[in-house]
């Protein structure tokens, strides 16, 4: 029986307490919140879990084998090293840690510790962006030309990340684990309209080193919630909408065929293809669930999680470049090779 303390019981952490519970040789002993009256509604849900607003306290109890980290971004390095150092496996949200630099600490300490260090990236989880790596792999699009992406909504505003940091790594995670591969430049432009010095809308754009270009538009000021992903490639299009209840996939048989040869430019002319439209099965499944699964099938293996501290440092160090692009006017910043 793995034995789990959530720290963080606020948006996303009582998800996390309800897959845990659910999973089959876990035990969620813990949870720590600083907030009392979210402890005591999480103790009506789960009265056999214990609660405490300190920390230290779940994360230095010799019982508990694994700590869930949920608190605001500027928190994850502080608790996760001394997860670590208390030999826990740690599982930490997006994004990993406020720099590249703590994410390195972290991965580092973890593999001296021989322990598991997991992110929550947890869309890489879904069937639908695994059912899309597949695509890409079997050849159907053809060569992939361009990656757009947006995630768009009314809200949720943060008051220690502006919406890059917030919305892009559930983003750049799908990108960089559908491409398999980090980009090599970053660019971002955005700005902050609500709170001074918080931009609330972003657009970011990647460069990959064979040639792919992903742009990525971020906004907690949108009337309309947007959760889509486009892939453009050679042969087909393939169009990812995650507000869509069942078809969230759907590939077009849509491209340009540009002539091999001509003499005269009165010869040269582009062939439009317009073929059909199909969408194809995604089996529904929680990704969370999936998620934290894989994270105890790791800690009982030994196993590299799908989205180990290595992918939560990529993401990281995007979001730096972004951070120092903004501030450069949208400037084009070289990613370091990790």
């Amino acid at each position: 029986m793995i034995k789990v303390g959530v720290i963080g019981c606020g948006y996303w952490g009582p998800n996390l307490i309800r897959n845990f519970s659910s999973l089959p040789g876990c035990k969620v002993k813990s949870i720590c919140d600083i907030d009392c009256e979210r402890l005591s509604s999480m103790k009506r849900l789960y009265p056999g879990v214990e609660s405490s607003t300190d920390a230290d306290h779940v994360i230095n109890d010799p019982e508990i084998d694994a700590i869930a980290i949920a608190t605001p971004v500027y928190l994850h390095f502080e608790m996760g090293k001394k997860s670590l150092m208390m030999g826990k496996h740690t599982f930490i949200e997006k994004p990993m840690a406020s720099s590249a630099a703590q994410c390195q600490a972290l991965i580092e300490l973890a593999a001296k510790q021989k322990l598991i260090l997991m992110i929550g990236h947890t869309f890489i989880y879904t069937s639908a962006v695994r059912k899309i790596r597949d695509i890409i792999d079997s050849g159907e699009l053809g060569e992939i030309f361009y990656i757009s992406s947006r995630r768009l909504n009314l809200g949720l505003f943060q008051k220690d990340i502006n919406a890059a940091w917030d919305l892009a790594p559930h983003d750049i995670s799908i990108i960089l684990y559908i491409t398999q591969q980090p980009p090599i430049s970053v660019n971002c432009q955005g700005k902050a309209h609500v709170v001074e010095g918080i931009e609330d809308v972003i657009t970011l754009s990647m460069d990959f080193p064979n040639g792919i270009f992903a742009t990525f538009h971020g906004s907690w000021l949108d009337p309309h919630k947007v959760r889509e992903i486009k892939v453009v490639g050679s042969k087909k299009m393939l169009v990812y909408d995650d507000t869509e209840p069942l078809e969230k996939i759907k590939i077009y048989d849509k491209r340009v065929d540009v002539p091999p040869h001509y003499d005269t430019f009165a010869e040269f002319q582009y062939s439009y293809h317009y073929g059909d439209m199909y969408a194809p099965y995604v089996n529904q499944v929680e990704p969370l669930k999936v998620q934290l699964g894989h994270f105890l099938d790791c800690i009982r293996t030994g196993a590299k999680p799908d989205s180990s501290g290595w992918e939560g440092l990529k993401v990281v160090q995007i979001l730096e470049a972004a951070s120092e692009s903004l501030k450069n006017d949208g400037a084009k910043v070289k990613i370091p090779v990790s």
